[in-house]
């Protein structure tokens, strides 16, 4: 293996720890502007007398706007640097929060939510951009998956403090808190996160140009394939995102509280994943771990609408589900390195590339569960075993595993 010497590897175990956990910080902005409100979907119906279907378009907006906002600040950040675009989007989500929270009905709602996404863009964007600017190989695996773990417990907190927030005031005061937090992380970032990204790297040959930056991306037929497989895995995991809250609340009566402690069960599978392959890549190509986790991918959601029609019950959607998260789990961080890895001139842009196919995707399939009904979890198993099966397909005639080159130590 080839030894790479990248400028993260000069840093000290405290300087990579305060990275690890601001960074993890703003990643983190995405799933908390998600998740914490899905405990309040049904209240939402309620408030606002709309369909579930119209109630799920808020979120859709929000990852609209989430792939809008990537590929907007993805490639600015690499021409002008990466703080500026972070604290500048990061204002955006505040601003759109407040909105957020005082919105008559849900067509403004709607509005707000989208701008709100594209505010929250920045944090993952611009995260994984500073890493790539710090680290590559498998030092950029290990960072990546840090990242992931504070970024991990996001999406298990949220629900959870979303439900509890229901407790002590209306959701509109889960809004409030959300302009909170982007009002803390950019108070970070001004204050211990400096720019990763020196002029001279700016105008490199080649590089410098918006349309060069996508064009180096786009011609990378490993990154395209990476890309698909971790689109279509994150639409998956988003067809359960917006279907879970009225499965396991109105067919299977859950309250807000209870939703939200079986969400955070749920999010554990991503944290298990995420840092378990961490640890693999030291023995096994990322390419090879993604050829088993999206074979289980598929057989956990084929086995939610088998056992769905059989009506087994609540277990027969919890254990399969868990584990088709799991194995989403153990995706995100190969998709990453695969798609970054070699992308160290255009780190900005093709991050942004790859959240906005992601969010984008996902924003446009995901309602397509909400159309089919959620009165059985069926819907939702079926949406996640073709999102599988277009991540298998990409997977081995796109990326073509064997023709991944090994990662630098």
């Amino acid at each position: 293996m080839t030894t790479v010497v990248h400028p993260g590897d000069s840093l000290s175990g405290r300087q990579r720890l305060a990275y690890i956990l601001i960074l993890g910080a703003l990643t983190a902005l995405g799933p908390f502007t998600i998740d914490t409100y899905l405990p309040a979907l049904p209240t939402l119906q309620g408030d606002f007398d709309v369909s579930t279907a119209a109630i799920q378009l808020t979120l859709t907006a929000t990852t609209i706007g989430f792939g809008v906002g990537q590929l907007l600040v993805g490639p600015w950040s690499d021409k002008i640097g990466r703080r500026t675009p972070l604290i500048a989007a990061t204002a955006v989500h505040i601003l759109s929060c407040l909105a957020a929270a005082v919105a008559p009905n849900v067509e403004l709602l709607g509005v707000a939510r989208a701008l709100q996404g594209i505010g929250a863009a920045a944090g993952g964007v611009v995260a994984m951009a500073m890493v790539r600017d710090l680290f590559g190989g498998r030092p950029l695996v290990r960072m990546l998956s840090r990242l992931a773990l504070v970024n991990g417990l996001a999406p298990v907190l949220a629900p959870v403090l979303g439900s509890w927030l229901l407790l002590v005031m209306p959701w509109r005061g889960i809004f409030v808190v959300l302009a909170c937090y982007g009002a803390f992380v950019i108070i970070c970032v001004s204050l211990w996160i400096v720019e990763t990204l020196p002029k001279a790297r700016r105008h490199d040959a080649g590089h410098s140009t918006v349309r060069q930056r996508y064009k180096n991306v786009l011609s990378d037929r490993v990154f395209v394939g990476i890309a698909i497989v971790g689109a279509a895995n994150f639409t998956g995991l988003f067809s359960y995102l917006s279907s879970s809250s009225f499965i396991f609340q109105e067919i299977y009566k859950f309250n807000a509280q209870e939703y939200g402690l079986l969400f955070a069960v749920n999010s554990i599978g991503i944290i298990i994943g995420v840092q378990s392959a961490s640890r693999l890549t030291k023995y096994v190509g990322p390419q090879w771990i993604l050829a088993c986790t999206t074979i289980v991918m598929l057989a956990a959601s084929l086995t939610i609408v088998v056992l769905d029609q059989a009506h087994v019950g609540l277990w027969g959607v919890a254990i399969p589900l868990w584990f088709f998260i799991c194995a989403c789990g153990f995706g995100f961080p190969c998709v990453q390195v695969l798609a970054l890895n070699g992308h160290g001139h255009e780190a900005g842009t093709a991050a942004s590339l790859l959240g906005a196919l992601n969010f984008g995707i996902a924003g446009i399939v995901s309602p397509i569960v909400g159309i089919l009904g959620v009165g059985s979890a069926a819907p939702m198993g079926a949406v996640m075993a073709i999102c599988a099966l277009v991540s298998i397909c990409s997977l081995w005639l796109v990326v073509r595993p064997r023709t991944v080159p090994a990662l630098a130590h």
